[in-house]
């Protein structure tokens, strides 16, 4: 009798865990915080696998395997994938919320025209501008947000790194700090537009993927996307400086940066366009090709459009044109952006090309060309 209460209790335990398992997890490995919304998990590392199930922003991932840019990890029992683009260590992002007296507390604008939003977050509405030298009692802050309250009692949120009170990096902040006036002031299309230089007057941004703790795609000789992507980055900005634009780098070390920052430091700038430079892998290495994604259907399929007719017609690989892809850094992107996959690091044949300078010379040509046909047109 006493065997049979032992097996029924042991059934009873057995189901609770199945009907209360967590949506990921695994036994031991690193553990991954989720950087997006509705994260697809799929059944095998390819963004064409079957869909089994989604995660969202604030979930935890934790691996047992990771390779060509997945994780592998348990899912309601199951082994899938989820792609690491979209993943942080968890132990290494500080996030703060912390509730501060007003009489105590109050921070100071160091930028002109300066948005107070309804949240924390780029993504909120704008409530009014503030100028430089604006001083206001802090509320709260809320990993790189302050609330602060306004002269009439209301409260609104702004940005960190626009105050005298960055929570970032020194390095990150420093890279986010810039004046949205002057930048403002900037004139596009000016008249040495037509004297070799096509780019003079715009602002382009360009994100150097991965970095830091996050290597990205693995090569067939260990080789990692994050160096390959700062690379490119160096050899494409110094071609568009030459065609006059203005270039910034959301990295220029390696560093780890968040897809979230990448995003702030784009939009803390007067940017024209926003272009995410990577390399692609795949576990079988027969895939090869450049290709172009992006995410609206307006200014940012137009920018694809003419970044991928670049890209064909001044490097070797195979063209796989454009595609609408929901990447963070293009999803959440105000301003007209696209990620481009400059070839892959599994295929023999694209690594060893990737390896030379002319391919770097001819993505820099390319997006330099496709750049100039979008901002001109």
């Amino acid at each position: 009798m006493r065997k049979h209460s032992y097996s029924m209790v042991f059934v009873a335990v057995f189901l609770l865990l199945f009907t209360f398992t967590p949506s990921i997890h695994a036994d031991s490995g690193k553990t991954y915080g989720v950087g997006t919304d509705s994260l697809h998990v799929r059944s095998s590392p390819d963004f064409d696998a079957e869909i089994v199930g989604k995660v969202n922003s604030g979930d935890t991932v934790t691996a047992f395997d990771e390779k060509h840019g997945w994780v592998q990890t348990y899912y309601d029992g199951q082994e899938v994938w989820v792609a690491s683009q979209y993943l942080f260590e968890t132990d290494e992002v500080i996030v703060q919320e912390q509730e501060t007296s007003n009489s105590n507390s109050s921070i100071k604008i160091t930028e002109d025209s300066v948005h107070l939003r309804t949240g924390a977050g780029t993504d909120h509405k704008v409530l009014a501008l503030a100028a430089n030298g604006d001083t206001y009692d802090l509320v709260e802050t809320s990993g790189d947000w302050h609330k602060v309250k306004l002269d009439d009692g209301s409260t609104a949120w702004v940005a960190s790194w626009l105050t005298n009170q960055p929570t970032t990096s020194k390095e990150t902040s420093s890279s986010k700090k810039q004046s949205n006036s002057s930048a403002n002031n900037t004139t596009k299309k000016s008249s040495s537009n037509s004297s070799g230089q096509p780019l003079a007057g715009y602002n382009i941004m360009l994100d150097p993927s991965h970095g830091g703790k996050d290597p990205g795609a693995i090569g067939i000789n260990g080789e990692q996307e994050k160096d390959f992507a700062l690379e490119y980055a160096n050899v494409v900005a110094q071609k568009l400086r030459n065609q006059g634009a203005t270039v910034l780098l959301t990295r220029s070390t390696d560093t780890y940066v968040s897809l979230e920052d990448r995003v702030n430091i784009s939009e803390a700038y007067w940017t024209d366009a926003f272009i995410s430079i990577h390399f692609n892998a795949f576990t079988s290495n027969a895939s090869n090709g450049v290709s172009t994604h992006y995410y609206s259907n307006d200014a940012d399929y137009e920018l694809a459009q003419h970044i991928q007719a670049g890209l064909d017609k001044h490097t070797s690989l195979r063209s796989r044109g454009t595609e609408k892809d929901p990447y963070h850094v293009l999803r959440e992107n105000s301003d007209a952006s696209v990620l481009v996959e400059l070839g892959f690091l599994t295929n023999p044949n694209d690594l060893s090309i990737i390896h030379s300078s002319n391919h770097s010379s001819a993505v820099a040509d390319a997006i330099s060309e496709g750049l100039s046909e979008f901002l001109n047109n």
